[in-house]
């Protein structure tokens, strides 16, 4: 390929490429230092199955026991529903009444920080506080998503040994705290047994007889279950702390509650106007396991943003530590890991895209029949969709088979520039051998490498940020649309970016330092010869009957609207 001399001023893509290809060396030492920031950034990436669809979101739970659903709407639900209509950044706020409980899901704009949205709901609930009945205490529900669900495990017990209230004792005291000290948990939600309460049953009659109401009873419960700090005392050099204990820790500690005090032997105990036992709080439903009964379990929550497939290795960890202290019996069973779906979805992303890595490298090779030229492709291409997750784990963007996927779109035309820069260098060697007559030298050599480099450079790599941008419109998306396919514009747009900057960087040092030794004509390949007879011939039909041409492409055009139309 002959390139006329030029008078013109080279622009700083040229010039970049000139040094590029004279600095060697130095673009190969950038590049590893790219290289190690770009594995830091791959390995911290989170990892997920599928891209989080949910909305930014707060949810405020309110529990009145006892009290009816129509109750809680008025005195609970609306007042908190009508305190942030209006908030900053509340594009929606819906509530849930149920019996004994009410749930308000304020939900926010999208890339509203999940942090300050807490934060405002805290404040807002500090002024709806006065408007509640006494006694009732809005809570945040953990800062989680939808998509937080990550681990599940039952209790169980095979020999029949542990009941259930007691593998519901262990679950709530014990595991529950444990496994919410692991790193990136934000919620371990109980389910399924008996919660172990203390009961008092109380007889109605006693309740006339005695002239004490349900009330008294309560209070007084209430007030006997208490630790009360009294003054310091000195004696004989020594302070004492007076205090009187009142801790519940027995069932007769109930039963010897004062009701209605009286004269010594008139008092009226809890125990006397009803009995006091053991028994399981109230429940809603039961958890049960494979068919083989009830059982108790957890659901493993993680913390927003956080790694999923990190965070349950290091819950599993944690079981495995807690094993030995259980009790004779009792085995930890795991019923929903998402680990296993996050690896195959990981593992058959990263198996496309090395077979894809293959395929292309493999046609450079047989196309170019260079295998040292083809090299400049081959080691190009790894090095791309490397440096594509920078700006990846700088975004806090999520690993899944959406995000991953764009990576896997933008492989094909990732390569373009590299190979036609290559194409240009064996044109232009080529020329040069035949002008010259003899083999060229090192710095022959290097000129014309550079010189093919420097015409295609500007071309190409515009044309890679014409393709970067196609998927500009993607962003635009909002919703759960939104945050479905933009992971997937992300990472196209990053890896066709890296591989932009690349061709004019990288490209042209590999190819001053790899593209030697004997240059063949392209048609000694026998493919492209057979290529080469099938395409001229239908370029100078082309080009000799261009409006026929034209009307025939047009033609197809309007046909594929058929299609189009039918498409759900």
């Amino acid at each position: 390929m002959n390139h006329p001399p030029t008078t013109e001023q080279p622009g700083w893509l040229e010039r970049l490429i000139e040094w590029s290809g004279h600095n060697v060396l130095m673009v190969c030492l950038l590049t590893l230092l790219a290289l190690g920031a770009a594995i830091y950034a791959l390995v911290s990436v989170p990892l997920d199955a599928v891209p989080d669809l949910s909305d930014v979101q707060v949810i405020v739970s309110t529990d009145w026991e006892g009290r009816s659903p129509s109750i809680i709407e008025n005195q609970i639900t609306y007042p908190i529903t009508s305190h942030f209509i209006g908030a900053p950044h509340v594009k929606a706020v819906r509530g849930l009444s149920m019996p004994g409980r009410s749930f308000v899901y304020v939900i926010f704009d999208d890339g509203t920080d999940i942090y300050w949205a807490r934060a405002r709901v805290l404040e807002a609930l500090n002024g709806v506080q006065t408007s509640l009945p006494f006694g009732v205490s809005p809570q945040l529900g953990p800062d989680a998503t939808g998509l937080g669900w990550i681990f599940q495990y039952a209790l169980v017990d095979p020999t029949g040994k542990t009941r259930l209230s007691q593998l519901r004792t262990l679950q709530d005291w014990t595991l529950k705290y444990a496994l919410g000290s692991v790193k990136g948990v934000a919620e371990v939600a109980s389910i399924g047994g008996n919660v172990k309460a203390y009961q008092v049953n109380v007889d109605p009659r006693f309740l006339t007889r005695f002239g004490v109401t349900l009330d008294d009873v309560a209070d007084a419960v209430r007030r006997s279950n208490t630790d009360v700090g009294g003054r310091s005392i000195e004696i004989s050099a020594a302070e004492y702390h007076v205090r009187s204990l009142g801790s519940i820790t027995s069932l007769d500690d109930i039963r010897r509650i004062v009701v209605k005090p009286g004269a010594p032997g008139k008092q009226v105990t809890v125990g006397q106007i009803g009995t006091v036992e053991f028994g399981g709080a109230g429940r809603d439903g039961l958890a049960e396991f494979n068919g083989k009964g009830e059982a108790v379990g957890g659901i493993v929550i993680m913390r927003y943003g956080e790694n999923a497939l990190k965070v349950i290795q290091a819950v599993k960890r944690k079981i495995a530590d807690l094993r030995p202290a259980l009790p004779p019996g009792v085995e930890i069973v795991p019923v929903y890991d998402r680990s296993g779906l996050i690896e195959r979805s990981i593992d058959t992303l990263r198996t496309k895209l090395i077979e894809e890595s293959i395929v292309v490298s493999l046609v450079c090779l047989f196309f170019l029949g260079h295998l040292r030229s083809a090299l400049v492709v081959i080691i190009m291409l790894p090095v791309a969709v490397l440096l594509s997750f920078i700006p990846f784990a700088w975004l806090h963007l999520t690993a899944n088979i959406m995000s991953l996927g764009g990576i896997a779109i933008a492989i094909g035309a990732m390569v373009d520039a590299a190979i036609v820069m290559v194409e240009s260098a064996h044109k232009e060697l080529e020329h040069e051998h035949l002008r010259l007559g003899r083999e060229l030298t090192s710095a022959e050599h290097t000129s014309a490498v550079l010189l093919a480099a420097r015409s295609m450079g500007r071309p190409l790599f515009f044309s890679l940020l014409v393709i970067t941008a196609s998927f500009i419109p993607v962003f635009t998306l909002t919703g759960a649309a939104g945050r479905l396919f933009q992971p997937l514009a992300f990472t196209k747009t990053f890896a066709m970016l890296a591989a932009a900057i690349l061709s004019v960087t990288l490209v042209p040092a590999l190819m001053v330092l790899l593209i030697r030794g004997r240059i063949q004509n392209e048609t000694h390949n026998p493919l492209n010869r057979y290529l080469l007879t099938a395409y001229l011939p239908l370029v100078e039909i082309a080009v000799r009957w261009r409006r026929t041409a034209f009307a025939l492409s047009l033609l197809l055009l309007l046909l594929t609207l058929l299609p189009v139309l039918r498409l759900g």
